[in-house]
């Protein structure tokens, strides 16, 4: 198990990534709870198979893959279809994250999750980060990483949960709308004062 588990959030296209990467160059392990729901919904697996039943066909490729961008499009403009999927996957990513975190022996453990607290994954953590940005900086990273149109960005943006419930449950707020450089300043001063011998020095990010 690990000496320490740290949990960092934010609503989309925070830059919780950013965060993180951080971390994981000062010497942390990173669990990317997107990644593990990317794994988890590979072709043929039983959770696309449920995706697939209670969302439909369309979002499953010809490949067999999951589109995300047609699920996307379902989930982010029906609150109760997002309901839904949050009510599909997050016990199954839960589960999985909790077992790759029970085989880390010793050091920092980083859950990067976009619904940490909303899941009650953050029960789990000693600590909780919150990154926030301003939000039409948001709007530009979603058109930019996922290729969509402002509407459909901000609508993806409109559609996450309340920042109020995660501030409300943050130990540490991370002002992720300046700089780089200036992210990586609050990143390192939070490191260093964890409770914990953190490994690694502050170094060029």
């Amino acid at each position: 198990m690990p000496d320490f588990t740290l949990g960092v959030t934010g609503n989309i296209a925070s830059g919780k990534s950013t965060v993180t990467g951080m971390l994981a160059e000062l010497g942390a392990t990173v669990i990317d709870s997107d990644l593990v729901y990317r794994e988890l919904v590979a072709p043929g697996t039983p959770l696309l198979r449920r995706l697939a039943s209670r969302f439909g066909e369309e979002i499953v490729d010809d490949d067999g893959s999951l589109d995300r961008r047609a699920l996307g499009t379902i989930v982010f403009s029906d609150p109760e279809a997002l309901a839904d999927l949050d009510r599909i996957t997050h016990p199954a990513v839960i589960a999985e994250v909790d077992r790759r975190v029970a085989a880390i022996p010793g050091g920092v453990v980083v859950l990067d999750a976009v619904k940490l607290i909303e899941s009650g994954h953050a029960e789990r953590c000693d600590a909780v980060w919150v990154v926030v940005t301003d939000p039409e900086e948001q709007v530009t990273r979603l058109m930019k990483r996922n290729s969509l149109l402002a509407e459909e960005a901000r609508r993806r943006v409109t559609a996450q949960p309340p920042l109020e419930a995660k501030l409300a449950r943050a130990d540490l707020v991370i002002d992720n709308s300046g700089s780089r450089e200036e992210t990586r300043d609050q990143v390192v001063r939070a490191w260093r004062a964890l409770p914990v011998n953190a490994p690694g020095e502050p170094g060029p990010m």
